[in-house]
């Protein structure tokens, strides 16, 4: 029990701990109840004036005591003038320093204040004090049985309190720490009021628990925050608050809501392996950097609508658990969808799963579609390994060598191998001769995979190349705007196709050329369609030169073959001075054209109605395009086909050849809008 005589014998003696003179009272019960006034009125301003006499400042330890009544630490500092340049003469040099730092914030935050009270006259500038608290204090499994108030109060140096427990409430608002503070294993059992607090260096509350209500609202920490494994049992608020280094919440326990809303994040989120129960609200909040919800779990909603991503800004959401019904992870449409990542396929399965049903609850169409690509693209870079990489189940000695594991390593694996296969390349960490290092240095490079068959291995590559194609045509179906773009562009091509091959026929005896007039317009049209296909692609192809490579693959070599036959053979034929194309001539009309073929029917009849295109208008540069429109978009206004007689062979197979093409492009097209249209996709994906 602290008595009077025991107070000023402790006073009177401070001990040297940790290198700096300190005030022991430690394993002390401290009575500072209303019932034992005497004592807690020379309390205060006896421990005020020892603590703060000397220079440097004594440190005070109140570990391992019980303190009963209301303890404020405000009482034990110093009154500092928040406004004009006056700062007690006991301040060092250095601690002036530290409270100059954040004088000037503090009285902008108060200006508002003191001029509302000036308007009407009764308070004064002077009037407004920070209460300074120069000496290290320490209460390590200190028992606070009632309020501790710390309020408007500048700690200069380290602040120890590892294990403490507070009965009652903790107000600490506007509260300044200049040092470390360290609350490691605290108990709150009351409300723990942080508001508007600055920590200049890092705050350590690790495995704390709050059983009531935690406010930071409106605090800044310049320095890391290290919340592991705590737990909120009640409603935990940090909105508004800046976080300028990394901010560690993992294994984080949350009962109840937690809001984050208007908080800035300079720096990494960490809630890997953590635990949300009910709400968790990012509303209008900026984050800098990465958010890695790794291994964690959601039972509510998580809000990051309308929350500014940076361009290094993602949502890290590997392994990451619905636990009920209501678990739903919600941002602005469009956006929260680009910002998720998941680096691998293994594991996330069920996840992006339950990734694209929650967006289609939310009708979110277009974060669906880009769950979907990157579930696409995960899909791609998993089959990449399976074909390419060394597969350690089935590796030989040599190739194990090459990519650097020694001798013993590799009898390692065999001896493993031999016994049960691997089947995640973690497992060689538990191997004897394998370390973290070695694990870092080889897995670019392995997989563990079971042995693929010939068959299985044909398999897997002709999912990889279709996967390839469509991610590289279409965005697996997400963009329509692709697609269209590469539309536009084939058009294009095999319009000047058709159109060389029909105007240019020969040199000899007489050349058959276009006017000069009609070369200009096809070349400009020409260049202007690439032009914009061109621009779309490189728009929204994430990879356009692998999409223009892709594209080539189809358009190039086939075609140029063609070309070659048919300017290699010399086709004089009867109608050499006729154009290959004929057109419908009984009618003019937009019109859809899937089951259209290219050639026209045999029927004699139909030859009256068919007529070649003539080549003395100034518009016959467009019907090579409507050809190629009807060959690849099935859809032209004027139905335009090959002749039936007089027909290089090589000519033909081009047409078919785009025609064949057009199937697959349609097919392409019809997926990416049905998947892209909100009420088409729900109707077609919603169960």
């Amino acid at each position: 029990m602290l008595t009077e005589r025991v107070f000023q014998d402790r006073l009177n003696a401070p001990v040297l701990r940790d290198g700096v003179q300190t005030v022991d009272l430690t394993n002390l019960t401290i009575d500072l109840r209303s019932d034992n006034t005497a004592f807690r009125d020379r309390f205060y301003p006896v421990l005020q004036r020892k603590l703060n006499e000397t220079n440097p400042p004594l440190a005070l330890d109140l570990s391992g005591s019980i303190v009963r009544g209301n303890l404020d630490f405000g009482r034990l500092g110093l009154n500092v003038p928040l406004y004009g340049s006056a700062l007690s003469p006991l301040l060092s040099v250095e601690e002036r320093q530290q409270l100059e730092r954040d004088r000037r914030r503090l009285s902008q935050l108060r200006q508002l204040s003191r001029s509302s009270l000036l308007e009407f006259g009764s308070q004064n500038e002077e009037d407004f004090q920070v209460m300074v608290f120069r000496g290290r204090l320490k209460f390590v499994e200190t028992r606070f049985l009632d309020i501790v108030d710390f309020t408007n109060t500048f700690f200069l140096d380290r602040v120890d309190g590892i294990g403490a427990v507070f009965a009652k409430a903790l107000r600490g608002a506007d509260a300044r720490f200049s040092q470390t503070v360290r609350l490691t294993n605290a108990r709150f059992s009351g409300e723990a009021i942080f508001q508007n607090d600055i920590f200049f260096e890092d705050l350590e509350l690790n495995g704390a628990r709050f059983e009531e209500q935690v406010r930071f609202r409106g605090s800044t920490f310049k320095n890391k925050v290290i919340f592991h494994g705590s737990v909120f049992n009640n409603i935990a608020n940090f909105e508004n608050v800046s976080f300028l280094k990394v901010s560690d919440f993992s294994q984080t326990n949350w009962q109840d809501r937690s809001w984050f809303s208007k908080a800035h994040f300079s720096d990494d989120l960490i809630l890997t392996n953590s635990s949300f129960m009910e709400a968790v609200n990012f509303r209008e909040s900026q984050l800098d950097r990465s958010v890695n919800l790794r291994s964690s779990s959601i039972s509510g909603l998580m809000d990051f609508s309308d929350t500014q991503f940076s361009e290094n800004a993602h949502l890290n959401v590997s392994n990451l658990t619905f636990d009920s019904e209501k678990a739903m992870l919600s941002g602005n449409p469009g956006q929260i969808g680009r910002v998720i990542s998941i680096p691998t396929l293994q594991g996330n399965e069920n996840l992006l799963k339950n990734l694209i049903r929650n967006f289609r609850k939310l009708e979110q169409i277009e974060d669906v579609n880009l769950v979907d690509c990157k579930r696409a693209s995960l899909k791609q870079k998993d089959l990449i390994k399976q074909l390419f990489l060394i597969n350690i189940n089935t590796a030989s000695f040599m190739r194990l060598q090459k990519i650097g594991l020694s001798d013993t390593q590799i009898e390692e694996i065999f001896d493993r191998r031999q016994i049960k296969p691997f089947t995640n390349l973690s497992e060689i960490l538990i191997l004897e001769k394998f370390n973290l290092t070695t694990y870092v240095k080889v897995r670019d490079r392995i997989v563990a995979s079971p042995p693929l068959s010939l068959i299985k291995r044909f398999q897997r590559t002709i999912e990889f190349l279709s996967i390839s194609i469509l991610l590289l045509l279409s965005q697996n179906g997400t963009s329509f705007e692709l697609v269209f773009g590469i539309g536009v562009f084939s058009i294009a091509y095999f319009g000047v196709l058709f159109w060389g091959i029909d105007r240019f026929r020969r040199q000899l005896p007489a050349p058959i050329v276009p006017k000069s007039e009609e070369t200009v317009w096809m070349l400009s049209s020409f260049s202007l369609l690439i032009g914009l296909g061109l621009s779309e692609i490189f728009h929204c192809s994430p990879q356009p030169l692998l999409t223009l490579i892709c594209l080539s693959v189809a358009l190039i070599p086939v075609p140029a073959w063609l070309l070659f036959l048919i300017y290699k053979n010399r086709h004089d034929l009867d109608l050499i001075n006729v154009s290959y194309f004929v057109e419908d001539g009984s009618m003019r009309q937009l019109r859809l054209t899937i089951g259209r073929l290219p050639v026209i029917p045999r029927c004699t009849l139909f030859r009256d109605r068919y007529e070649p295109i003539l080549f003395d208008r100034r518009w016959n540069w467009l019907n090579y395009y409507d050809l190629s429109s009807n060959n690849l978009f099935k859809f032209c206004f004027n139905d335009i086909r090959l002749r039936d007689r007089e027909i290089p062979g090589s000519i033909s197979a081009l047409v078919w050849y785009q025609w064949g093409l057009g199937l697959f492009y349609v097919a392409l097209l019809l997926w990416t809008l049905s998947r892209t249209i909100p009420g088409l996709n729900l109707f077609l994906y919603l169960k």
